[in-house]
């Protein structure tokens, strides 16, 4: 099979994106001058458009996609612009997507309350276009998104992660709008329950699969590709899958040895022995191997779908997400 890239493979649903953005462009205007500023500036950064692409990507599969795909496309994407916001400023990040972030140009003040807007915006979005179904869905996310983020936060200073704590973390805290951006796809256009179950459960499986990944490429990414340098879940003092499991798989001087090197500081030799030490224990190929599982379950859940453009879109995206180098 040959390997494409992301923009491979959303291209049968390119003019939906760009109905999308219009709907998305429209539900961010405003007459306040400082919010709309903001808003201008946000929209400038382009994202992957992987959100409202499983919006899309899933209402074709299930029927035919119409004003209420639309709405629920903007509304996971207005959420997750409203969390990436947020998340800049509890990291005290200065950039996003190559742009100084929001919190670096007008203080976390200005920061978090443009985040509550969006968030407000998407919930209002759904209100006036009489989409109940989607608000449950969606604050569901946000609770879920929430929960997992803290629970991190806790273990993260506690240093005693494992993998049951692990998953219950990835699937609350990225899994879970990826399931939700499926099931607003899916009910949008349809109200038969195995189609929409089939959809949300995709969505849960290709986002833990996409979130191991993204581990993974923190001990083995090449920076360059990445953007981002190795091990920067080591100096944030985050035990993800493939460091659990090489410590679950190491006697106890080992673990109490690589637990001392993450506590002790960001120096560039200690994370390069914690990386080394995941590497010499199996830590990345088993991870590699259960993100395989996840994607292929992902997969399965298509199973009942009739064959298209986009079913195989979505065969090609739960690859993609196990295959990305970025």
């Amino acid at each position: 099979m040959i390997k494409k890239n992301l923009s491979e493979i959303i291209f049968p649903i390119n003019k939906e994106l760009d109905d999308f953005s219009i709907a998305f462009k429209k539900s961010m205007k405003t007459k306040v001058g400082l919010l709309d500023l903001v808003t201008r500036y946000i929209l400038m950064q382009k994202g992957k458009k992987i959100r409202p692409a499983l919006v899309i990507l899933t209402s074709k599969s299930c029927g035919e996609v119409n004003d209420r795909t639309y709405r629920g496309a903007t509304l996971v994407e207005l959420l997750h612009t409203a969390t990436l916001v947020h998340d800049d400023v509890v990291d005290s990040a200065e950039t996003r997507r190559g742009f100084p972030s929001i919190n670096a140009v007008w203080k976390n003040k200005v920061a978090v309350l443009m985040g509550d807007y969006l968030l407000a915006k998407g919930l209002m979005l759904s209100v006036d276009g009489n989409d109940y179904d989607f608000l449950k869905v969606i604050t569901n996310s946000v609770k879920r998104m929430s929960e997992g983020e803290l629970l991190q936060i806790s273990k993260t200073h506690k240093l005693n992660n494992d993998e049951a704590t692990y998953f219950r973390i990835i699937s609350d805290k990225t899994a879970s709008l990826l399931s939700t951006c499926c099931e607003i796809g899916a009910r949008s256009v349809s109200s038969n329950p195995d189609k929409i179950n089939d959809m949300k459960d995709y969505g849960e499986y290709i986002g833990i699969a996409f979130q191991i990944k993204d581990d993974i490429l923190d001990y083995v990414g090449k920076s360059l590709i990445t953007g981002k340098p190795l091990g920067g879940d080591i100096k944030e003092k985050k035990l993800t899958l493939p460091l659990i499991y090489s410590l679950n798989n190491s006697n106890n001087s080992e673990k109490r040895e690589i637990i001392k090197l993450i506590k002790s500081g960001k120096n560039k030799k200690n994370i390069t022995e914690v990386i080394e030490f995941v590497k010499r224990k199996g830590g990345i190929e088993y991870s590699e191997k259960i993100a395989f599982e996840y994607s292929q379950k992902a997969i399965s859940k298509l199973e009942n779908f009739t064959e298209s453009d986009s079913k195989t879109a979505l065969i090609e995206l739960a690859n993609y997400v196990i295959e990305r180098k970025k």
